[in-house]
């Protein structure tokens, strides 16, 4: 019986270094100026588009944050709504993991201006799309596949790996030249402020928002879709 206690208790502590080694910077990446902005226990240093609050729903467990789109006990949906980063960022290398559920769809969005004639994170900010490919409707329309910049640029070569895995995402924004790779593998390159992104930004369903894609700084966001979605390991370097 003692030696059955032992190994639950050291199976427990395994499982609680996995969590914190989720959310630890390695000494290099200290050096390189990398910092967390997901600590791994908390929701700190998030909080609701147009709020100063987060929503019930999203929640913290074993180095992950995640939406949790359950009913309370009075079957109403619990709060939610797309979350933002207290901080601001303007050039920066933006690293994380994610997983979306079976047939789900959320994303991950940059430079969001917060302001009263901007009524959600996406009237501003660029997305990259999360997306289960396999099922969700987005994946048979060209640029809302996983990885795409939502509406904007297909990814070049489909890397996401299936709904339940982790993906990694990296979002370069340096000086308007905009680099996204999934997996390891760059699949998004293009140069934002230019006249050639604003006829981009026109010919999408973006058009009609005057601000979009505009700013050069703003928040990061993650997108609350309706769907079941996680992420991990979430840093950021500013260039």
């Amino acid at each position: 019986m003692k030696n059955c206690f032992f190994i639950i208790v050291l199976l427990a502590s395994v499982k609680f270094l996995d969590a914190s080694a989720q959310t630890a910077l390695t000494d290099q990446e200290k050096k390189e100026g990398w910092k967390l902005l997901f600590d791994g226990s908390t929701t700190k240093g998030w909080r609701m588009y147009g709020d100063n609050k987060i929503g019930e729903a999203w929640k913290v467990k074993d180095g992950v944050l995640y939406l949790d789109n359950v009913k309370n006990s009075d079957g109403k949906t619990l709060e939610a709504g797309d979350i933002i980063t207290e901080k601001e960022y303007d050039n920066f290398d933006l690293m994380l993991e994610w997983k979306i559920s079976a047939c789900g769809n959320s994303g991950i969005m940059f430079n969001v201006v917060e302001s009263s004639e901007n009524k959600n994170t996406y009237y501003t900010g660029p997305e990259i799309q999360v997306l289960d490919n396999t099922c969700h409707p987005d994946a048979k329309i060209i640029k809302h596949r996983a990885g795409d910049l939502y509406d904007l640029i297909s990814c070049s070569t489909e890397t996401v790996k299936p709904a339940g895995e982790w993906n990694q995402v990296r979002i370069s924004s340096n000086k308007g030249n905009l680099e996204i790779w999934l997996n390891g593998t760059k699949v998004v390159q293009t140069q934002m402020h230019t006249a050639a992104w604003d006829e981009l930004v026109k010919g999408s369903k973006f058009k009609d928002m005057k601000a979009f894609g505009k700013a050069s700084k703003g928040h990061i966001a993650l997108q609350d879709h309706g769907n079941g979605v996680w992420f991990k390991n979430i840093k950021i370097k500013e260039l």
